[in-house]
């Protein structure tokens, strides 16, 4: 830093005697020594590297203290935790979810009582149009009749019944109370058991869609809350930066007025300032579009405050593991990788139900019926009169043949395309960890050297002013030294947010969320997130 602050101060000062240039050297020399020992007694800590002021620049452009409660933590305020839960129980997603998998329910349901035999009831009124009825006997006359046996030669006595007497009566009204019932015996075996066992696997899997989009919706409501923190954090660091520069603006004048300066470091300065105001501007909308978008998540009301609870201030703890065993834990625990095996076991089913159609179908069936008149009654008469039936019918079609193959293929293509589809989620789902866990390392590396980095250009900034003040240094450094602590400020707290959005990403890869996604309120689905099976062989090593 010498070297590069004193080549500045000779370009600015040209004009200055050897002397003069050499004593600047050794107050540089001397500042540099002694930045050590005053780092110890004010060191740049996590907190006051956003949220305190440049030690011995004025603030009074700009009241640093008030700006600084946007970082803080107030008691009652919400958390990212409760946005989290908020954004999971309000997600328009996850709602769309429970629908999915309440219709899924009920075909489940549905499907169950295919095992009960189908039972009818019928009853009915008809009313028959009158007519005169043929009679049997019509040009005969009249018939002889006698109460002998059968078969009896010459029997007697005998008597004449007219031709009239052996009409039927005509039954206008016709009354039916009927009770049916079908047994199918052969889809028990083939069908009945295969459909049901396809409608649970896919309600299953809307499940595990259901605890997927609660999931998500948890991890982006987080996400929406560490981005508004990091917004108003940007508001403390641009107000920081606006009265930094706005102190220096008014040691260019002084400096200026004395001849010590050029109207260029004054203009430069003033460039600064305003540099700094567009900056603080920015930092401001941004605010308010991130706080926007913390509301949308959690579908809060205009009318409730929102303060955060939460601050990024302190050491996040370790994460322990390695990539090899995160990959393992996220590939067993990711719901969209157990909804994709549920489908593809549902199209395995419907396969088996379709492979059916080639054979007969067995079934069998019963009635009673009660009818006035009775059909199988004959002649008919007036009257209620009772029968039943059993029995038992085979059908069969060819077509049925022809149908059953195609549709039986075309299922398992679709169980086929589904285990494709979880190749790709695998693979995207190892990515993912890896990116989330790699995104841990380097923000808590991060937080690390930018406090380092704070240090030095809080330091930096000192001595730069401590020269131009004395007029052995130029604006120019000043400016750089101010946009150089802006910069590590910004790069502080970004690394701080980082460190905490990378923790919420590594969860949801992993799929540690789900544990808040199966316990929220509202008629939560069971979900095992054990590991559920094997991984294959490309992803055990």
């Amino acid at each position: 830093m010498i070297g590069i602050v004193a080549t500045r101060m000779n370009a600015g000062n040209g004009q200055r005697s050897i002397a003069r240039a050499l004593a600047a050297l050794s107050a540089l020399a001397a500042c540099s020594m002694a930045a050590p020992a005053r780092a110890q007694k004010n060191p740049a800590s996590g907190s006051g590297a956003t949220t305190g002021v440049v030690s011995g620049a004025p603030t009074d452009d700009v009241d640093v203290s008030k700006v600084s409660d946007l970082m803080a933590a107030e008691p009652g305020g919400i958390t990212a935790d409760q946005v989290g839960q908020r954004a999971m129980q309000t997600s328009y997603a996850a709602k769309a979810s429970e629908q999915a998998m309440a219709g899924a329910s009920a075909r489940t349901d549905a499907a169950l009582t295919n095992y009960f035999p189908r039972i009818g009831l019928k009853a009915s009124y008809t009313r028959l149009s009158n007519f005169v009825p043929p009679s049997f006997a019509a040009g005969i006359g009249s018939f002889v009749i006698t109460q002998a046996p059968a078969g009896t030669t010459n029997p007697a006595p005998t008597s004449a019944l007219s031709a009239d007497e052996f009409a039927f009566p005509l039954v206008l009204n016709n009354w039916l109370a009927q009770a049916t019932i079908a047994v199918p015996i052969s889809d028990y075996f083939f069908r009945i058991g295969k459909n049901y066992s396809a409608a649970t696997h896919s309600e299953e899997a809307a499940r595990y869609d259901l605890v997927g989009a609660r999931a998500k919706s948890y991890a982006d409501g987080k996400i929406a809350y560490y981005t508004w923190i990091r917004a108003r954090g940007s508001v403390v660091v641009a107000a920081q930066t606006l009265s930094v520069a706005r102190a220096h603006l008014k040691d260019a004048e002084n400096q200026f007025a004395v001849g010590n300066a050029s109207k260029a470091d004054v203009l430069r300065a003033e460039t600064t300032v305003a540099s700094s105001e567009l900056f603080l501007e920015r930092a401001k909308s941004s605010v308010v579009q991130t706080e926007r978008q913390v509301r949308v998540a959690i579908h809060a009301k205009d009318e409730e405050a929102l303060v955060p609870g939460d601050s990024v201030d302190g050491a996040m703890p370790p994460v322990a593991g390695n990539i090899k065993q995160f990959v393992s834990e996220g590939l067993a625990q990711r719901p969209e990788i157990k909804s994709i095996d549920k489908n593809a076991d549902a199209a395995r089913s419907q396969a088996a139900v379709a492979t059916a159609g080639r054979y007969p179908v067995l079934s069998g069936f019963g009635d009673v019926t009660y009818a006035n008149p009775n059909s199988r009654r004959f002649p008919a008469s007036n009257e209620w009169f009772p029968t039943w039936s059993l029995g038992a019918q085979i059908t069969w079609s060819p077509n049925d043949l022809l149908v059953a193959g195609p549709q039986a293929a075309d299922a398992i293509a679709r169980a086929n395309q589904l285990e494709e589809q979880k190749g790709t989620m695998r693979d995207g789902i190892e990515i993912e960890v890896v990116q989330a866990y790699q995104g841990v390392v380097e923000a808590d590396t991060a937080i690390t050297t930018t406090e380092r980095e704070l240090t030095s250009a809080v330091e930096g900034l000192r001595v730069a002013r401590e020269l131009f003040n004395n007029g052995r240094g130029t604006g120019t450094t000043v400016v750089d030294a101010e946009q150089a602590l802006a910069q590590t400020r910004l790069d502080h707290l970004n690394a701080r947010v980082d460190a905490r959005v990378a923790r919420v990403r590594l969860d949801h890869a992993l799929g540690r969320d789900v544990r808040q996604a199966v316990g929220t309120s509202g008629g939560a689905p069971s979900v095992d997130t054990k590991t559920s099976r094997e991984l294959p062989s490309d992803h055990r090593n």
